[in-house]
């Protein structure tokens, strides 16, 4: 907003109006307001259309899945009851207590990256008798079984989670299956028998189960943002999901993609995985920040275990209050020349 504010030059824009008749002044200055609600809201979310995006095949999987797993030269590796089918990559099958994940054996040190992630998940259960999805991962631990979606608990990290069960019965406010984010600094544990409502980033409802149609997920990490996005009906549009600013990621972790049924199942596929690396400019603050990341946060939440309220509240809440001072300006500067106008009309009349 500040940058507008500077780039906008008030003592032409005064030379101007002082040109313009009263009823042209009002209609030029609220086409100003209109300009400047346009340029904050296309400068808050500007930042792709500065990005370059570039496909980085060492942390890509997609069909063929040739030597997969097997291959010393292969650089994703399978664990668990994963099977490698032409299709797709089954992490887990439709039985009971199955695990399965594929992890990437190279330390990713990109620093702004989108992920595409096309999956599957279908089976022969019922709605709420199915489970209980699947996990995408970004973490500093790689290839170790556990309780949160085929992945340990206590992790340090990036996860973006699909649930596809609702464990906790008494809250109602969200349907599944769910998508949800969340930031692990290896000493927070996942509440899985509540769906980690209490350290979860936000997230959406999102029908992928028992589908015809391709489902996609979209995570997007730049400038220490974290947006997730849909495409589950079929659009081939993606639709917002979650949008975090300040969460800080070191670089040097490993990508993933793991999955776990219970006494509930479902077949888990995941068919391809794509990383592009996005290339935006950083001012010498922002790399010096970057610097200073060792640990997984989010800034806007000190404590893990505190729901806080998300901080874009608060950008929506100095959007309109910008706007509001802008046009309270602007009635005041009308008025200004209105009156000095008079004065100038009277002053005249005086010598006649």
């Amino acid at each position: 907003m500040a940058t507008i504010a500077k780039k906008f030059n008030w003592n032409i824009y005064m030379t101007i109006m002082n040109n313009y008749s009263l009823a042209n002044k009002i209609r030029l200055s609220a086409l100003l307001v209109l300009i400047l609600a346009f340029s904050i809201s296309y400068g808050e979310n500007s930042y792709e259309d500065n990005a370059y995006e570039f496909l980085k095949r060492e942390y890509s999987l997609s069909k063929p899945y040739q030597g997969l797993g097997s291959a010393s030269s292969s650089h994703w590796e399978l664990m668990g009851n994963t099977m490698i089918m032409p299709e797709h990559i089954r992490l887990t099958p439709d039985l009971q207590s199955r695990q399965g994940a594929v992890w990437s054996r190279i330390p990713c040190y990109i620093r702004d990256w989108e992920l595409r992630v096309q999956f599957k998940v279908h089976g022969e259960g019922k709605k709420n008798l199915n489970g209980d999805g699947l996990a995408i991962w970004l973490t500093k631990e790689r290839m170790q079984i556990g309780p949160v979606f085929g992945n340990i608990n206590f992790f340090t990290g990036l996860s973006v989670f699909v649930d596809t069960y609702p464990n906790d019965d008494k809250q109602h406010e969200r349907t599944f299956p769910f998508i949800s984010a969340m930031v692990g600094n290896g000493s927070v544990a996942y509440d899985h028998d509540r769906d980690g409502r209490t350290t979860d980033l936000g997230g959406c409802s999102a029908h992928v189960r028992n589908v015809e149609q391709d489902t996609f997920i979209l995570i997007r990490y730049v400038k220490n943002r974290l947006i997730v996005m849909t495409d589950v009906e079929g659009k081939q549009e993606w639709k917002d999901c979650l949008d975090i600013p300040g969460v800080r990621i070191p670089q040097g972790y490993y990508f993933g993609v793991s999955s776990a049924t219970g006494d509930l199942s479902d077949n888990h596929d995941l068919i391809s995985l794509k990383l592009y690396e996005l290339t935006v400019e950083h001012s010498p603050e922002e790399e010096e920040d970057q610097q200073e990341i060792t640990l997984p946060s989010v800034d806007y939440r000190a404590d893990f275990n505190v729901v806080v309220e998300d901080e874009g509240r608060s950008i929506l809440t100095i959007f309109f209050l910008f706007i509001f001072s802008v046009v309270g300006l602007v009635v005041l500067v009308v008025a200004v020349l209105f009156v000095y106008s008079r004065y100038k009309e009277n002053r005249r009349k005086r010598f006649y």
